[in-house]
């Protein structure tokens, strides 16, 4: 059995979602304690339980501690993972409404449905229904997934569709994706993300849900005016969307060519709106943060870096990214694949700052 430090490095649920992806994916048995020791709240919250939950699914695993507020939890798998159609929904675990995030559900269960036993020689195939907050703080939204962080994978071999079925905002929640999975024929592929070229668009979206129409256009306007004063020119859509409860986001992306080739990478960034918070803050705020990936040269953002960890650890030969910025979830989720696997993975850099991962066999 694998103990993990649920308090190590950043303290959150990242930890438990990695060591939950992994002890699926390996087979072994895990127990984790201080989950989420430092956090305002600690223990498990809905979005965590119904990811402890969602992983038990998919490999049969054996649950103790598995409830709201539990600060240890077993985990121990009952088999490999097994593809198919499953429904998850963190309302379920919250005795209520929840707006616990879908994609951190999605994150923990992914990669061992991915990397599940084909079926008849031919590459796993599973269907989600994921119901909850689609984009919420503390979490990549289902706009980032389908165009950050699912087509790095498909270039590791791994296809996914999602389709956003309804938006769902903190706190009310209410949202639903659906995901299509189809694994790779064989091992991941690695992957090379060293150097970017150049900057073909910057784009995306100001939505509202049940709020008046001029906020998602002032947040659009003052984004295209921001990017627009540092040399950058963008395509910012408002949106005004009906649902479950209000909210109010901004979606920025920014694409660029892979150095010496013509493939795309893409980088994402995201701010939500808060009462009392005008508008334009909200915009000027995602602005700063694409605007300081711009600088750094890297194609890689915080966000992806940190998701991309695992994958590189689990595909054969070598992989390498470079990231704009090395963050304590990236750090953290080095150390608990650590706790796993025998594969080496470096990170050269200084917390905040550019740096390199690189996932290879141990020599």
């Amino acid at each position: 059995m694998v103990t993990i430090d649920g308090s190590y490095g950043e303290g959150g649920g990242q930890v438990l979602r990695t060591s939950l992806a992994l002890a699926a994916i390996t087979g072994q048995a895990l127990r984790i304690e201080y989950i989420r020791a430092q956090r305002k709240k600690p223990g498990l919250r809905p979005q965590h339980l119904t990811a402890v939950r969602a992983a038990a699914a998919v490999c049969a695993a054996r649950l103790e501690g598995d409830e709201l507020g539990s600060q240890t939890l077993t985990f121990a798998p009952g088999g490999p993972a097994r593809p198919g159609q499953y429904t998850f929904d963190v309302t379920d675990a919250a005795r209520g409404g929840s707006a616990g995030s879908v994609g951190l559900v999605l994150q923990t269960v992914l990669l061992p449905l991915a990397l599940a036993q084909p079926d008849h020689g031919r590459a796993a195939e599973s269907h989600l229904t994921l119901r909850g907050g689609t984009h919420v703080p503390w979490a990549p939204s289902a706009s980032y997934l389908a165009h950050v962080f699912l087509p790095v994978l498909a270039r590791m071999g791994v296809r996914i569709q999602v389709e956003l079925v309804h938006w769902g905002f903190y706190p009310a929640g209410g949202g639903e994706i659906r995901v299509r999975i189809v694994g790779p024929e064989g091992s991941l592929r690695p992957i090379q993300l060293i150097r970017r070229g150049e900057l073909k668009k910057v784009w995306g979206t100001a939505a509202v849900m049940n709020l008046p129409a001029h906020i998602p256009q002032r947040m659009a306007n003052r984004a295209r005016n921001v990017l627009g004063e540092a040399g950058l020119r963008a395509q910012v859509e408002p949106r005004r969307l009906r649902g479950a409860g209000p909210g109010a986001g901004i979606f920025l992306f920014a694409e660029h060519t892979l150095a010496p080739g013509e493939e795309i990478a893409i980088a994402g960034f995201t701010a939500y709106g808060r009462k009392g918070l005008p508008a334009e803050r909200v915009a000027e705020a995602v602005c700063q943060e694409l605007l300081a990936y711009d600088r750094s040269g890297a194609p890689a953002d915080p966000y992806l870096a940190d998701q991309l960890v695992l994958p590189m650890v689990l595909a054969e030969a070598e992989s390498q990214v470079s990231t704009s910025q090395i963050s304590p979830h990236l750090l953290t989720n080095v150390w608990v694949v650590r706790q796993f696997l025998t594969r080496e993975i470096h990170v050269v850099g200084q917390l905040g700052a550019p740096g390199t991962i690189t996932a290879k066999e141990r020599a």
